[in-house]
């Protein structure tokens, strides 16, 4: 029974996953009608008990949405969505997120439970969602998604552009328990998003196929108001922007941060950057960076090899990354450099040389962190396109498929037993090397830089105890 004056409500469903950022695409939805409508965001990662939230709400619900995310998380959004068409039949699913915006006709086909999926940008695609419900009328005029007809056909709606960021109403984080995600991360740490899509074209990633090379990011006037707000509310002392390329004009960031230093630096902040944003840049605007928080940036560069960087299109120089490198030494800045081995055809050479520039920028400071992956073939990528067409491998067909399809600490078909073996211990290895700056740990770290110089990873009693005493966590 619905209490009398009571907003009727909106479910959406983050699924479980191992990592603790804030849902800040289910934010962004549930802002866009929070002021019509209680949204309750239900978050598998965080709540004990999700499906007791589900049944407490849902016979007030006017839709249910889920986010997808490829891989390991799709096996919960799939559970999920069984049990709430089991609990009410009747009540519209909408699934959005990567996973339908690279298979948007595919969930439906596969999920006969999902009514709706959302292709790339969601918020104003759900807002016309919510108005079509509202007043009873079919979805036949919204741009962007994928959805069943009355006839159970599924129907593909021509597609959305990316909507100015800057139009959008500030997120309501009150639709989340903001000190449950503090208490989860081990630290007063905020997430927050300050721009969409990119401008590149690489071609082992899914942007350019999501976001058609599009961006659009907030002005600074609007995104240092919006961070202030934010920190006179929460109080967190740390801030991890979530965008894919944060310095894409590098003057925005000069002046979002000469504004927060002129408000006393209240936080200290994490962001990406590409090489060749930051070799555009000038020494003093990243010092300017740091002076308001700036304490570490993720910056990719992928492989050691300037002919694999030019076969992946990154369009970034080698020089670009090493004047990085020098720079952020100079400013004693945290860096995460992300390299990837494994790609179709790579030569030898190029592992080697990835391998050496792995080592030199791990022996410039101990604050650069260089995490190895391996690459697997991504949906909506040039590279997976060119692998597929060829035979050479065959991607996940059924959305089961890919729900046991996992990305992280698995390898691909292209990197055999000896590189595999190599590289696990080198990753290993490359992490203790790092305790350098830790006095009770530097006979280990000493071991560890004699073991990635000479590449001898036989009698490994140490990697054993160290393992013993320091497990490392496994990612999904």
């Amino acid at each position: 029974m619905t209490i009398l004056g009571a907003k009727q409500k909106i479910l959406l469903y983050n699924p479980k996953a191992v990592f603790f950022d804030m849902p800040l695409a289910l934010i962004s939805l549930g802002t866009q009608v929070c002021d019509r409508y209680e949204v309750i965001i239900i978050d598998a990662r965080i709540e004990a008990d999700p499906d007791v939230l589900v049944e407490r709400h849902l016979a007030d619900a006017l839709l249910v949405g889920v986010t997808s995310l490829t891989g390991a998380p799709l096996a919960d959004a799939i559970r999920f969505s069984k049990h709430v068409k089991a609990l009410r039949p009747d009540v519209p699913l909408i699934w959005g997120g990567w996973h339908t915006s690279l298979f948007p006709e595919k969930v439906l086909e596969d999920i006969p439970e999902v009514n709706v999926s959302v292709v790339g940008q969601g918020e104003k695609v759900f807002e016309e969602l919510v108005s079509a419900l509202e007043s009873d009328v079919d979805f036949s005029t919204i741009r962007g998604i994928v959805y069943r007809n009355a006839d159970g056909e599924i129907i593909k709606n021509p597609p959305r552009g990316l909507v100015d960021m800057n139009e959008l109403p500030r997120l309501n984080y009150d639709l989340i328990d903001v000190e449950k995600y503090f208490q989860a991360k081990g630290q007063r740490q905020f997430d927050f998003i300050a721009s969409i899509g990119c401008f590149f074209r690489c071609t082992f990633c899914a942007d350019p196929f999501v976001f058609q090379r599009k961006y659009s990011g907030l002005l600074p006037d609007r995104l240092v108001e919006d961070l202030l707000f934010y920190h006179e509310k929460y109080q967190f002392n740390d801030l991890n922007f979530q965008d894919e390329t944060f310095f894409t004009y590098h003057e925005r960031i000069v002046e979002m941060s000469r504004q927060l230093q002129a408000a006393g630096t209240p936080f200290t902040w994490a962001a990406t950057m590409r090489a060749d944003q930051g070799g555009r840049m000038q020494l003093d605007d990243l010092r300017k960076c740091k002076a308001a928080g700036l304490r570490r940036l993720l910056i990719g560069v992928e492989s050691g090899s300037q002919e694999m960087m030019d076969w992946l299109k990154k369009d970034i120089r080698m020089e670009q990354v090493e004047l990085c490198a020098e720079w952020c030494k100079e400013l004693d800045l945290q860096v995460i450099f992300p390299f990837i081995v494994g790609f179709p055809d790579e030569s030898k050479g190029s592992v080697e040389a990835s391998k050496r520039f792995i080592r030199k920028l791990a022996k410039m400071s101990p604050k650069f962190e260089t995490p190895i992956f391996y690459f697997k073939p991504y949906p909506g990528t040039t590279i997976t396109d060119e692998v597929v067409r060829a035979g050479s491998f065959r991607l996940p067909e059924s959305i089961e498929e890919w729900a046991a399809f996992d990305y992280v600490g698995s390898r691909g078909p292209w990197v055999d037993d000896e590189k595999f073996k190599f590289f696990e211990n080198f990753k290993f290895y490359l992490r203790i090397y790092r305790w350098r700056q830790r006095p009770m740990l530097k006979p280990l770290s000493a071991i560890a830089g004699w073991r990635i110089r000479t590449s001898n990873y036989g009698f490994r009693m140490d990697k054993w105890c160290i393992e013993k005493l320091l497990p490392t966590r496994k990612l999904s």
